[in-house]
């Protein structure tokens, strides 16, 4: 199989890196713009390296493209790859445009359109949204993420990529990344309270923190605090009833459930293995990005549904937009 990886950014690699992973006869081709980083790309990973898709599609016979670029190129990325007969694989897109067109020429081409929801992944979750489902009775939950935006990238200025710009900005990201699993736990959402204001001093024109209540259609209800001012990386959980009980720090060992019966936290133990890279924070498990390629190539090779898709995004950023207005 020849992919094309499009964007050699933080995300690009860790995509090659765990394709190699999955498949090292796969053969893949590395797109960008920047030539240091396809410098940086041949030389880690052995690639080849281009600086167009469509000298590529040219001169390779591809079958798929993993679109890792900033959200607001992938419509067009995606669209081309389509219409030369390759499988898509996006990451967030955090915008709509596009999305009916793609989502029909995908079905017109008979070509898997895949999007990247890469935390309902994570083994915590799934161990989450099993215990959830098991309750009887309503649940409510507070949830805390946030981490200051200068710390995302530390290696260049926030305004130099897709978080800086009002579109796809850094709470929007973090709302497209934790709103599909928490309805997938907790159910559609019936009604919204929002608080939002910008209380940094960051060079941005868009609202740095956001509280915002979700009443479930389940019932469960829950408060979310997400932000970009924090200086301390938090992702805190409490769900909790009256017989259960659950608490998560963002990490691969840091979900726990109260034993009842004796008052006593305990971890759930979930991996044989955790897969993390020493220059990412401890929220950052490649198990679950690892998980997603192979679905990726699953549904490719089986025809089976992913667990995530357009339709359901396309929700999710009419929700973050109500959230915004």
């Amino acid at each position: 199989m020849n992919i094309a990886v499009i964007g050699l950014g933080s995300m690009g690699r860790r995509r090659i890196r765990l394709i190699q992973q999955y498949n090292n006869s796969f053969k893949i081709i590395g797109i960008d713009l920047n030539k240091e980083r396809r410098d940086i790309s041949e030389a880690e990973f052995g690639i080849d390296t281009k600086d167009s898709l469509e000298e590529v599609i040219k001169y390779y016979d591809l079958n798929c493209a993993i679109i890792c670029t900033s959200p607001l190129s992938h419509n067009k990325l995606t669209q081309i790859s389509l219409e030369n007969n390759l499988h898509v694989f996006t990451e967030l897109n955090l915008v709509t445009e596009g999305y009916d067109e793609n989502v029909q020429l995908a079905e017109a081409k008979k070509k898997v359109l895949f999007l990247s929801s890469t935390f309902l992944y994570r083994a915590e979750i799934k161990e989450i949204n099993r215990l959830v489902k098991e309750q009887d009775n309503k649940l409510n939950y507070t949830y805390h993420i946030g981490q200051y935006l200068p710390d995302w990238h530390p290696w260049e200025n926030y305004k130099d990529f897709f978080v800086g710009d009002k579109r796809t900005n850094g709470c929007r990201e973090i709302f497209a990344i934790e709103l599909p699993w928490l309805i997938e736990v907790f159910g559609n959402v019936k009604d919204i309270i929002v608080r939002k204001s910008k209380i940094s001093s960051l060079n941005i024109d868009y609202d740095d923190n956001y509280i915002v209540i979700f009443e479930h259609e389940s019932g469960h209800k829950g408060v979310v605090a997400v932000d970009i001012v924090s200086r301390k990386a938090v992702r805190n959980l409490e769900v909790f009833g009256e017989n259960i009980y659950l608490s998560w720090d963002g990490s691969a060992n840091g979900l726990k459930m109260m034993d009842i019966k004796n008052k006593k936290e305990e971890n759930i133990h979930l991996y044989e293995k955790v897969d993390q890279l020493g220059q990412y924070s401890q929220f950052v498990v490649e198990n679950a990005y690892y998980d997603e390629i192979k679905s990726f190539f699953d549904v490719i090779a089986k025809a089976i549904e992913p667990i995530y898709n357009f339709e359901k995004d396309k929700k999710i950023l009419e929700l973050i937009d109500r959230i915004e207005a």
